[in-house]
C-alpha cells in the first residue's frame, strides 16, 4: 500500500468518527441548535431541549472530543460554540467520496 492510499485511509476514517459522533438525534438537536444560536451554555442547551443536565454534557463532550465543538470558559460558565471548519470539512469529505 502506498502513502497516498494510506493517507486517504486515515483521512476517511477520522471523518467516518465524527460522522458517527454526530449520527445520534440529540447531537444533531444540540448542533442544529447551535447552527441558530453561536453560543450557548450547557445549562441553556439542556433546558432547551428539555433534557437532563447529564445527557446534554454527556453529549456536547462526545463532539467535544471529536473535534466538532469549541468551548470557553466564562466565569463559572462553559459557552459552546459550533467549530464550524470542522462541520465544513466533514461535509467536503462526503461530497468527495461521492465523487470516487
Amino acid at each position: 500500500m502506498n502513502n497516498k492510499t494510506t493517507l486517504d485511509l486515515q483521512k476517511l476514517e477520522l471523518a467516518a468518527s465524527k460522522l458517527r459522533a454526530m449520527a445520534h438525534p440529540m447531537r444533531i438537536a444540540i448542533i442544529d441548535l447551535l447552527t441558530a444560536n453561536p453560543e450557548l451554555t450547557v445549562t441553556e442547551i439542556y433546558e432547551r431541549l428539555n433534557i437532563e443536565q447529564a445527557s446534554a454534557s454527556h453529549h456536547l463532550n462526545i463532539l467535544k472530543n471529536k473535534g466538532l465543538l469549541n468551548s470557553k470558559r466564562n466565569g463559572k460558565m462553559i459557552l459552546y460554540s459550533l467549530k464550524t471548519n470542522a462541520l465544513a470539512n466533514v461535509i467536503a469529505c462526503i461530497n468527495q467520496c461521492a465523487n470516487h
